[in-house]
């Protein structure tokens, strides 16, 4: 498969994804330069019983600055029907995201790093402005 980004980018400047299936209309940006995968605690609270919180914790330094730790679900979407479970930081970035909405005008629910894009198999072809898999 692959997955124009072109669109997304020429409207806010990002690469962006929508989720359909069960997490409907979860809006995640695709970051090459993040080390984790993150979904915002408000999509957390909202969709708790669709994800399966692990045991594990993230120490991981916050936009502010400081370090906190953070609970660690898995998670699994479905995006262009293909289902796709990793592991992801629960993140409190309020004030960030409503900036980033502020200036888009788009929320973001969480970030698809490096780790998902590994796992998945997920190639970012910068030249076609695409992202392509093997699905």
């Amino acid at each position: 498969m692959e997955f124009p980004l072109a669109f997304s980018l020429q409207k806010v400047g990002l690469p962006l994804i929508l989720t359909s299936g069960k997490l409907k209309n979860i809006c995640f940006l695709i970051d090459t330069g993040s080390t984790q995968n993150f979904l915002l605690d408000f999509v957390y609270e909202h969709f708790k019983e669709e994800f399966k919180l692990l045991e594990d914790f993230s120490r991981t330094m916050g936009i502010e600055g400081h370090y906190k730790e953070y609970p660690i679900i898995e998670a699994t979407f479905n995006f262009e029907g293909t289902n796709y479970t990793s592991t992801f930081s629960v993140l409190n970035a309020s004030e960030a995201i409503k900036q980033l909405q502020d200036e888009t005008g788009v929320q973001i629910h969480g970030i698809l790093g490096i780790p998902f894009l590994t796992e998945n198999k997920w190639i970012i072809d910068f030249e076609n402005l695409a992202v392509k898999t093997n699905h």
